[in-house]
């Protein structure tokens, strides 16, 4: 198992980043539904705090509250945003159990999700726009 101990502490600052970027990313893709979307980042953390113990760096990920980062334009976000998950992903690679990078891939992907379900866009339950921007996180995660 890997925790919040094996990481130095600029190392923990990108790897617990990584799931409200995501969502972040989704979020400012879209126009609208942003108290909506933000309230959905927040639940996705609550409820993953109930469900512990599948995975020490995913419960030390949710036991703080999420840092959502500032970006000045959708595109400041994209581009940081997606660099930061490409980083955490990388060092995950490099200092956590296969499992762990598993899990923390699939709860970047489980934020961004249901923060792109949060809100509906022209009918839709999901935007072309966050579309894209759910299938960039993947690029970035893969």
């Amino acid at each position: 198992m890997t925790g919040k101990a094996d990481f130095t502490e600029e190392e923990w600052n990108l790897v617990r980043e990584g799931p409200p970027t995501a969502g972040m990313i989704v979020l400012v893709s879209s126009k609208g539904g942003s108290f909506r979307e933000t309230w959905a980042l927040a639940k996705t953390f609550a409820e993953a705090r109930k469900q512990q113990n599948e995975s020490e760096l995913l419960d030390a990920i949710v036991a703080d509250r999420p840092d959502t980062p500032r970006f000045h334009s959708p595109e400041e976000a994209e581009q940081q945003g997606l660099e930061q998950l490409r980083q955490a992903m990388a060092l995950l690679r490099q200092k956590a159990t296969p499992e762990d990078v598993e899990s923390y891939g699939n709860f970047v992907r489980e934020v961004a999700r249901r923060v792109a379900e949060a809100h509906k866009e022209e009918d839709k339950a999901v935007s072309a726009e966050e579309q894209e921007a759910i299938a960039k996180i993947e690029t970035a995660l893969s």
